[in-house]
């Protein structure tokens, strides 16, 4: 992935992080926020670059797996 991707790929994330940042760490300060922020998309960035290069060969496995990670299972 090229540097001009990656920075695409991060500004079109941006908004949901802050959305879920600020739903989750309201109460705190602006800066520790910020810092969770640029942290999920950092990772997000990288798992899609670790399996950017993969195939899903079950959609409906991948998504119920995906489903038992969210749940904590």
């Amino acid at each position: 992935m090229t540097f001009l991707q990656r920075v695409l790929q991060a500004i079109g994330l941006i908004p949901m992080f802050v959305h879920g940042v600020e739903s989750m760490f309201g109460a705190r300060g602006g800066e520790e926020k910020k810092e969770s922020a640029i942290s999920l998309v950092s990772t997000a960035i990288r798992l899609g670059e670790a399996v950017g290069n993969r195939e899903i060969v079950d959609e409906e496995k991948f998504r119920a797996g995906l489903s038992k990670v969210i749940d904590g299972k």
